[in-house]
Parts: structure tokens; C-alpha cells; sequence
């Protein structure tokens, strides 16, 4: 039988059957996929073929994805972690503060969503909270992003403020909801579809960081058609399977220039006659995506050390 993964909690997991049924399944025996080491073989969003053994529901197969998103896993320094699979889009959440979202974060997920080809939609949450500083944050990241063509959406899960657009976005798609604990996943997805009754915090007023009320990653189906996958707030998006010279090739600003570099392998560090450099230093591609950049490459080069 064939079904999809809704939910993952480690050992068993939950899945919906072509057919429309809710079960819960086992995995039976240890899968590898593609030579990945990952922490969760199975993922929310796989599709699976199972069999009934002696009434219970074992999974034997995974079909092969048409992508996913992964980073490096916070708990095992050589693991990676699969957060969702076979998805149309991912909707970045943002916030300016409490909790504020860098911009490291930011282009950590998205080099990692170009790079398995899923559009990433940045939705900018809390407007109706933002200080003057706030929204001057916000606009410095608004004029990047968009500059490089990824939509950008102002809403407020709490006033209502752009959700039907966002409900628009969502309609008939599966959906990837990512972002810091506290930005208001969870509170946004309540306020599109109030049947989903998901569980919210509050941020943290000491820290002003948010807490995890999404323990496991779990998808969730809309009244008005589509899903979206829910998954625990994320500190730090460390980024895994990628050479160093593979990083600017998804950075779109620097791929855009790589034929106008002296090596068709520069790496935009120091080399001569960089066309990268050269637009860094007329102001015509961001500093603070360039140094972004740079600590990929760092972070890539330390990890081979392990």
C-alpha cells in the first residue's frame, strides 16, 4: 500500500493512505537513501510503500523524492537531518525582533532551497509590532531579497494584515514553514485555517527568543486546499553537502557574474580580476549577503576537519 508521511516522531510515524486514511506505521529494517547519513531516513512529506505484518503497518520502501530541504543536524556533528521532503515551495518566516531573524539565516535556507530547486517565499511577520529601528531592519532586507526576485510579504498572524494573500500563496500546494521559534509559525497557520488549532508561545521577555511549542515536524491539510508542514523552530540553519566552490553557483548575484571572473572556478575570495569583488566594491551586490558568503565557506572548510 501506498501512503504519505504527516508526521515523524523518531520511532513511529504517521501517514496517510491514497485512500484517505490515518495510520501509524513502523519502519522496518534500517533504509539508506542516496548515501545520505541522515538522522531521520524517513521524513515528513515521503512518500512510502508498506505492509500489514500481523497488524501492524511496516514501511519498506521510500520512493525517491523530487527534493527536500536538510541541514546539518544540531545534535550529531557528521549527521545531517531531513526536515521535509517532496514540497512546492517553502515560506520563510522573518521577523525584525523578538525574536530578530538574521540575515546568515536567511541565506543559509535559501542557498540550501535553490540548491534542490524549492521557491522560497520570505514573509515578513509582526507588522503590527515593529519600531521605527524595526522597520528599518526590515526594508534593508526587503531591497535585497526582492532585488534577487524572491517575493516578499508583509503580514500580522495576530491583526490579520496580508493573510489572504498568503492563503492565496498556499492554496493547492505543499508548503514548507520555516523559520526561528517565536517568529509565529504556528500562530500565522492558526490564523489562515482556524480548524488547525496548532499550539503557540509566547516569546521569551528576558531574551526575547521564542520557545518550542512544535515538537515534531507534522503536515497539516487546509480547508481551502493544500498542506503545510509544521516543524520545530530552528536556532541556527548550519548547511551540509556543499564544496566550497559549489556555494556561489546559488548565491544568484555572484552566478549571474561567474563568466566574467578570470577562473571559471573563482571562489570570490582574492583572486584576481574577480567580477564579484569588483561589483562588491561598486556597491552593486550586497556586503552583508558577500560576508554571509564567506562564512559558508568557512563553515564548509571547518567541517571537513571533523
Amino acid at each position: 500500500m501506498r501512503a504519505r508521511v504527516i508526521k515523524s516522531t523518531g520511532a513511529w510515524y504517521k501517514l496517510i493512505t491514497t485512500d484517505e486514511q490515518i495510520i501509524e506505521a513502523r519502519l522496518k529494517g534500517l533504509i539508506r537513501l542516496d548515501g545520505l547519513t541522515s538522522t531521520n531516513p524517513v521524513a515528513v512529506g515521503d512518500y512510502v510503500e508498506m505492509t500489514n505484518e500481523d497488524g501492524d503497518w511496516m514501511i519498506t520502501k521510500i520512493e525517491k523524492r523530487s527534493n527536500y530541504i536538510i541541514r546539518k543536524s544540531p545534535a550529531k556533528r557528521a549527521h545531517s537531518h531531513i526536515l521535509a521532503s517532496n514540497i512546492d515551495q517553502a515560506l520563510l518566516m522573518v521577523t525584525a525582533s523578538k525574536p530578530r531573524t538574521s540575515s546568515g539565516f536567511i541565506d543559509r535556507f535559501i542557498l540550501t532551497a535553490e540548491a534542490y530547486h524549492i521557491p522560497t517565499v520570505l514573509v515578513f511577520n509582526k507588522q503590527d509590532i515593529l519600531t521605527e529601528k524595526d522597520q528599518q531592519i526590515q526594508e534593508k532586507f526587503i531591497n535585497i531579497y526582492q532585488a534577487l526576485g524572491y517575493p516578499c510579504h508583509l503580514v500580522s498572524a495576530i491583526t490579520g494584515s496580508g493573510l489572504d494573500e498568503i492563503s492565496t500563496l498556499l492554496k493547492g500546494k505543499t508548503s514548507l514553514i520555516i523559520g526561528h521559534s517565536g517568529v509565529g509559525k504556528s500562530t500565522l497557520a492558526n490564523a489562515i485555517d482556524a480548524d488547525l488549532n496548532l499550539r503557540t508561545g509566547e516569546v521569551s521577555k528576558k531574551h526575547e527568543k521564542g520557545k518550542h511549542t512544535t515538537t515534531f515536524a507534522e503536515m497539516f491539510f487546509l480547508h481551502f486546499g493544500g498542506a503545510i508542514i509544521d516543524i520545530p523552530g530552528i536556532k541556527e540553519f548550519g548547511v551540509v553537502g556543499f564544496e566550497r566552490n559549489e556555494v556561489g553557483l546559488y548565491f544568484k548575484e555572484m552566478a549571474a557574474l561567474l563568466s566574467d571572473c578570470k577562473f571559471h572556478n573563482c571562489l570570490h575570495m582574492n583572486e584576481p580580476k574577480c567580477a564579484v569583488i569588483d561589483a562588491l566594491k561598486n556597491g552593486d551586490i550586497s556586503e552583508e549577503r558577500y560576508k554571509n558568503y564567506l562564512g559558508i565557506l568557512e563553515d564548509i572548510e571547518e567541517a571537513k576537519a571533523y
